[in-house]
């Protein structure tokens, strides 16, 4: 179980101290899991990118 998530189940079940504290957090722990999850979005279409083969023109 990662950080975000631990913070999201903290926030709904825990008791109030661990909801104030996961409360503080989330905002960050989510803007982190965004910035990493485009930054992994950007490296898979760059990958496609360069595996792809050009494309073979017809003869006119």
């Amino acid at each position: 179980m990662n950080l975000l998530a631990n913070a999201r189940r903290l926030q709904s079940v825990g008791d109030e101290k661990q909801q104030a504290a996961a409360a503080e957090l989330l905002p960050r722990l989510e803007e982190v899991a965004e910035e990493r999850r485009t930054a992994r979005q950007q490296a898979i279409q760059a990958k496609r990118a360069a595996s792809r083969k050009p494309r073979v023109k017809a003869a006119a």
